[in-house]
């Protein structure tokens, strides 16, 4: 008999469970976590080993199984130490497309103490050097379709001593990546504290320029062991759809990674719970491609896909989705921006077993997972994320930081495990963001009387598009640099596949000629191309705006009307 939630909740998580939850005390305050959890990253590692010849990474013709794997990580972590003098608290960039070697790198360092840090493959030059300077990286990670874009600061950034480089002919001023890639059975012995930082990734904000948002060891493991507890939770409540055994049962569960690792959807969420779990992991290579996506599916007999709606809408509007065997695919789930139903039910209608969909919500300042919305329940509640993980804490807030009553609308603060400790070197950030323990999302939404979360919309000036942030306060700086723009303003216009689009709403000085041509090759000159808007729309009257001075953007909201041309931008 499926039991209710709350049953299954108190089963797996109450005193002798297998996800045991313990209040222990952190910084003074009471905090709910894993009773039984590794401490570290390295111990994920080492963990993993265990399932021996199991394949652990696959991306074409590169299948490194889980004891290799980690005698890679521990070869990398004694190559950084032994020939390179990587100390703890050492930060290692990474720029590079989705590839073992990312992965093997970044885990080498993270294993000495070190700290990764995931730099955004989109962003143009301008932002990498930043990206390197605020972390003060002493090493880079760069593959050969990424490393003209560092190419020429090489020497210019005084933190920056070495270069590693993924590729064929690696260029004098680097060091081959297959230096830290000689497998060594023993495991570093440096001491890792499960508050100590994993990974930085760098976040964009309402100031304008990124900010580096820490993880720490023990926030990436209580995330990813709730992840693992919200599929017993679902399976328990008898939350599964109705699915026909598979014709033969998979000697090894398999995940589709298509999330970029310089995000938490793709390390923390889907890495990490790969590791934990022994599923092997199968990358895409290079760019996301629909069909690729489904060949890999038939191929590797794919159980499970994290994706981003704008993925999946892609793949099931695909016109080959009828020549390949998707079969395989028993669980996707969505995260990273809200998830259209029409996208769900056509996933429903056109794919050959139906699948468990889960909702997910959470921040990169969540270490990912902060609620979910599985199976059954979430085809009744398809705009929902769904209810806050055991170990967490959610309120809903009003503009003085009271709770409201249950079906109010307020702004979404989260406490708990896996809330970060702040921005890298941005104290004042940090403590505008997480205040006594309390992460404030700026999101805003309300919880139904079942505990269910609802977004419905974001304090923070943002546009959703295609599973990226854009914060639209960073592309106005760049507009108001231009000689030739008055006041300029940014807005999501929405979009069927991307979820939204950027459009620019602008104001020229007199005189000028400036056209829409410009104003792209303006921000693609300083910014990543996914931050480039779409739509350009010219005005000659003040941008609306309060007696404060505030833009007034739900007066400027509207649908925009100039196709975007990529070729205009070369």
């Amino acid at each position: 008999m499926a039991l209710t939630y709350a049953q299954a909740v108190e089963k797996l998580t109450g005193p002798g469970g297998p996800f045991e939850i313990e209040t222990v005390t952190v910084d003074g305050r009471p905090q709910k976590n894993f009773k039984h959890r590794q401490r570290s990253l390295r111990e994920k590692v080492a963990a993993a080993a265990l399932h021996g010849d199991a394949e652990c990474l696959i991306q074409g013709d590169t299948r490194i199984g889980y004891a290799d794997f980690a005698k890679r990580v521990w070869g990398a972590a004694h190559a950084l130490e032994r020939d390179h003098g990587f100390r703890k608290g050492d930060r290692l960039a990474v720029f590079a497309y989705n590839s073992p070697d990312w992965i093997i790198s970044l885990f080498g360092a993270t294993s000495l103490g070190g700290i990764g840090v995931g730099l955004n493959g989109w962003w143009v030059p301008e932002e990498v050097e930043y990206g390197l300077r605020d972390s003060g990286s002493r090493f880079l990670v760069v593959d050969e379709r990424l490393y003209p874009r560092v190419s020429h600061m090489l020497g210019e950034i005084d933190s920056l001593e070495r270069v590693f480089y993924i590729g064929d002919s690696p260029p004098p001023e680097t060091t081959p990546i297959a230096e830290l890639l000689i497998p060594a059975d023993t495991a570093p012995t440096v001491e890792i504290d499960e508050q100590d930082p994993f990974v930085i990734l760098y976040t964009s904000g309402t100031t304008g320029r990124p900010k580096g948002c820490i993880t720490t060891h023990g926030g990436t493991i209580t995330q990813v062991q709730g992840i693992v507890l919200t599929g017993a939770i679902t399976a328990l409540t008898g939350n599964l759809p109705e699915q026909p055994a598979p014709d033969a049962t998979p000697a090894q569960a398999a995940a589709l990674l298509t999330s970029p690792l310089f995000h938490v959807g793709g390390l923390h969420c889907s890495v990490c719970t790969a590791l934990t779990v022994g599923s092997k992991l199968v990358f895409n290579r290079g760019k996301f491609d629909p069909e690729e996506a489904m060949q890999l599916i038939e191929r590797e007999k794919i159980n499970t896909w994290g994706a981003i709606p704008t993925l999946l809408h892609r793949v099931v509007n695909s016109p080959a989705v009828a020549k390949y065997d998707l079969s395989s695919l028993r669980g996707i789930s969505f995260g990273a921006a809200p998830t259209p139903p029409e996208t769900i039910e056509k996933a429903r209608a056109i794919l050959p077993v139906e699948p468990s969909f889960t909702n997910l919500y959470g921040l990169t300042e969540t270490h990912g997972v902060a609620t979910a919305n599985a199976g059954k329940t979430l085809l009744g509640r398809k705009t929902s994320a769904g209810r806050v993980l055991p170990f967490l804490d959610l309120q809903i807030v009003d503009e003085k930081g009271h709770e409201v009553a249950t079906g109010q609308l307020g702004e979404i603060r989260l406490s708990g495990p896996t809330i970060t400790p702040g921005y890298w070197n941005r104290p004042e950030a940090t403590a505008e963001t997480v205040r006594d323990g309390w992460l404030r999302t700026g999101d805003l939404g309300y919880v139904d009387d079942e505990g269910f979360l609802f977004i419905a919309d974001r304090a923070k000036d943002m546009i959703l598009r295609g599973g990226e942030n854009v914060y639209c306060v960073e592309i106005e700086n760049c507009l108001a640099a231009h000689p030739e723009i008055d006041e300029a303003a940014i807005i999501g216009v929405p979009d069927t596949e991307l979820g939204e689009k950027v459009k620019a709403v602008v104001r020229r000085k007199t005189g000028s000629s400036l056209d829409e041509v410009g104003v792209k090759r303006h921000v693609a000159a300083h910014l990543a191309t996914f931050k480039v808007p779409e739509f350009v729309e010219f005005t000659d009257q003040p941008l609306p705006r309060n007696p404060a001075g505030k833009l007034l953007k739900n007066v400027l909201r509207g649908t925009g009307a100039v196709a975007f041309d990529p070729d205009s931008l070369e």
